[in-house]
């Protein structure tokens, strides 16, 4: 293999790739980058078993002339070294050549630098996945449904079908659920290619949609997602990312969400977000997170905690509307805090339907994302 890469362009798709490389690995070829080089271009991989992330270099992107290819041929580079040194390099060409024993030499300015290769041959192949279903979602949309629902994943892997999120796809609707048992949070969107498809239980690491998140550009573009029996693929310009799907079954969680509701108010989130927050700071010495909320006689909602070694803190919040029965709850102020960072509605619709039930949150303008919040007894 001889090469001839533009830095800018190699170091994009290895930066890429990377997100794949898991540093706790204990199989040697799957802590390196494959490259494969032919004369339609440069294919760089990498691959942890859970997900496999590759990226594809073309030899030229409109007038530019972005790899010259002198010999085609494979190898594997180790990525914790590779990564670092591509970045570090003092010009904008880079050259790479694959000898005997893949040892790899690469050139930039005066810099030379040796490498020794692995063999492509030990590295995994990827999935080989049938393309009967796939959809296709707008990036922002997609990383916007990620943002709002993978907060709520559990972090405990003794239950590891809840450290992902739930996909479901009917109807022309395609809905997320994410939920660690004391949270909740649903987010749902219609997608007009989606006609005819229908999948259900599939469930992708949250760690997973994480990394999937940092790859989709933020230029709308639309993503294409095939799902299979136990993989999903997620292809993206030039970026195709492939994830396991987790075993197991989902619980069913729509049992939880109620119906009707004893008392319905609307605030402003971020006046809410504010005072919540001021209250989290005494909440948080106790070690406990928990604030308290009820209702006033003035329509007003009062905000309150407290800390034995450092005093209280109580305000109030002005409500826009408020229906039903007097309220007074505690809850984890941390896990409000969480939902009120990723609603992106100016005003909120908090609902209740008794004193120990569910603390139900959603946008005012909007029924496709919803919030589930246990609440906390306390002895006051």
């Amino acid at each position: 293999m001889k090469i001839s890469i533009l830095k800018n362009v190699l170091n994009e798709a290895i930066q890429h790739v990377s997100k794949a490389i898991s540093s706790r690995t204990t199989i040697p070829i799957l802590s390196g980058i494959k490259l494969d080089v032919n004369h339609q271009g440069v294919t760089l991989t990498a691959s942890d078993t859970d997900i496999s992330i590759q990226s594809f270099i073309p030899m030229e992107d409109g007038d530019q002339t972005v790899v010259q290819v002198e010999q085609p041929g494979s190898v594997v580079l180790p990525a914790k070294f590779f990564v670092e040194i591509i970045k570090k390099l003092p010009s904008q060409e880079i050259r790479m050549e694959v000898k005997d024993q893949f040892q790899t030499f690469i050139s930039s300015g005066a810099t030379e630098i040796q490498i020794v290769g692995l063999d492509p041959e030990e590295f995994p192949v990827l999935p080989n996945i049938e393309e009967n279903q796939v959809i296709s979602v707008p990036g922002d949309l997609l990383k916007n449904m990620i943002k709002q629902t993978v907060f709520s994943i559990s972090t405990h892997e003794t239950t590891p079908i809840l450290t992902g999120v739930l996909w479901n796809l009917a109807e022309g609707e395609l809905k997320f659920v994410a939920t660690d048992r004391h949270r909740l949070a649903t987010r749902s969107a219609r997608l007009e290619s989606s006609e005819g498809l229908r999948f259900s239980n599939v469930v992708i690491a949250g760690k997973t949609l994480n990394e999937l998140s940092r790859i989709i550009p933020d230029q709308n573009m639309l993503v294409d997602i095939v799902v299979a029996d136990n993989q999903v693929l997620f292809k993206v310009d030039r970026v195709l990312f492939y994830s396991r799907i987790l075993d197991g079954t989902y619980p069913d969680t729509s049992r939880i969400i109620p119906t009707s509701y004893k008392t319905e108010l609307i605030v402003d989130t971020k006046s809410l977000s504010e005072s919540i927050d001021r209250a989290y700071l005494l909440s948080r010495e106790e070690k406990t997170n928990i604030v308290k909320m009820q209702s006033l006689e003035n329509g007003g909602l009062e905000i309150s905690s407290s800390s034995s070694e450092l005093g209280k803190v109580r305000e109030e919040v002005t409500v826009s509307k408020f229906e039903g029965e007097p309220l007074k709850i505690s809850f984890n102020s941390k896990y409000m805090l969480d939902v009120l960072k990723v609603i992106d509605s100016e005003q909120l619709t908090i609902a209740f339907t008794g004193i120990m039930s569910p603390i139900i949150l959603k946008p005012a303008d909007s029924s496709n994302a919803l919030y589930i919040i246990l609440p906390y007894r306390t002895t006051n």
